[in-house]
């Protein structure tokens, strides 16, 4: 006895039927021409207007306090914001950022290699790293360096334990910049690490295995497989950290240092202009950041060529394809 696994034929569709997943069919009730007569109607959404017109109500608010109150102070503004003061300030500003930026992330590639090490010596000092510098506050650490001549004189070299073959004064070499730089530097370094690490065990385990079974040694297996990939992971967080130690520098202060804020500082003290002074160092913040964040968005983009076939559009790339479509848009036709 056999059984037949095929099914029975579908029955034959007359040839004005459109079938039963048709919008249209003897189920519905309407006829393929009584739609010809029918309009579309967008939904409307009334609450998503409101919501609208009262965020731009407030906003026009904001914006016109910001013109019409005297007390913001424009015209201090205008002649302190690109005063010769105020843009040494920026330069040091830039300056302790680049220092930190580059001393944390090296010294944060180092930590994070010794995370993750096979040596539970160097796992352990690494993880004792993080914990201290993560839990200290930045400004009680930069206040430790800055009087870190207190606690040692004089500094030495040699052999360890043992005799020293050479000395030098503390205060002569770790200064108020050289103490803020190492603050940075060492403050900067945990959270670096933590970002180093979390990309590179972001990426796949075969990866690497397959680099191995291809016989490539695990140094390039690091620089040219594993790291291109991690850093996809890696730039976003890092441009936060970076950006967040540019406001950080703000912190130096307590020492003494002629950047930014402090600067602002020192002239609102003297003419006691404290509103427009504080709105010149807020915007300068502003416009430092934002060319940050143009420049991660490049280079997050150049590194998203191993997952993207084809990079997506640049904001200038949008704006000339919109630019070019114009002509076709004021003219009735298809962009």
């Amino acid at each position: 006895m056999t059984v037949s696994t095929k099914a029975p034929p579908a029955p034959a569709r007359p040839s004005g039927d459109p079938g039963p997943g048709s919008a249209t069919g003897p189920g519905t009730g309407l006829d393929p021409g009584e739609l010809d007569g029918l309009r579309t109607v967008r939904a409307r959404h009334p609450w998503r207007w409101a919501t609208g017109a009262a965020a731009l109500v407030v906003l026009v608010q904001f914006l016109h306090g910001l013109a019409t109150n005297p007390a913001w102070d424009w015209a201090t503004f205008r002649l302190y914001f690109t005063a010769d003061t105020i843009l040494q300030a920026i330069g040091r500003t830039l300056e302790l950022t680049a220092y930190g930026t580059v001393l944390g992330f090296a010294l944060g590639a180092v930590v994070a290699a010794m995370r993750l090490s096979r040596s539970a010596i160097l796992r352990t000092l690494a993880w004792a790293y993080v914990w201290v510098f993560r839990s200290i506050p930045l400004i009680v650490q930069l206040v430790f360096w800055f009087n870190l001549s207190y606690l040692y004189k004089r500094f030495g070299f040699g052999i360890p334990f043992g005799p020293t073959f050479g000395d030098f004064e503390t205060v002569g070499v770790l200064g108020a910049l050289g103490a803020a730089v190492l603050g940075l530097g060492l403050h900067q370094a945990a959270f670096a690490a933590e970002i180093i690490r979390g990309g590179v065990i972001a990426v796949d385990a075969g990866q690497r295995e397959a680099a191995a079974a291809l016989g490539i040694p695990r140094g390039r297996q690091a620089w040219r497989i594993v790291l291109p990939q991690a850093m996809r992971s890696i730039l976003p967080a890092a441009a936060n950290e970076v950006i967040s130690l540019l406001k950080g520098t703000s912190v130096v202060y307590v020492m003494a240092i002629g950047e930014l804020f402090y600067q602002a500082q020192v002239i609102y003290g003297r003419t006691g202009r404290v509103v427009p002074l504080l709105m010149v160092a807020t915007v300068w913040y502003v416009v430092l950041t934002t060319v940050l964040s143009i420049g991660q968005y490049y280079v997050e983009r150049y590194f998203s060529r191993g997952a993207r076939r084809t990079p997506p559009p640049t904001p200038l790339q949008r704006l000339r394809a919109f630019l070019r479509s114009l002509p076709a848009r004021t003219s009735g036709g298809t962009p």
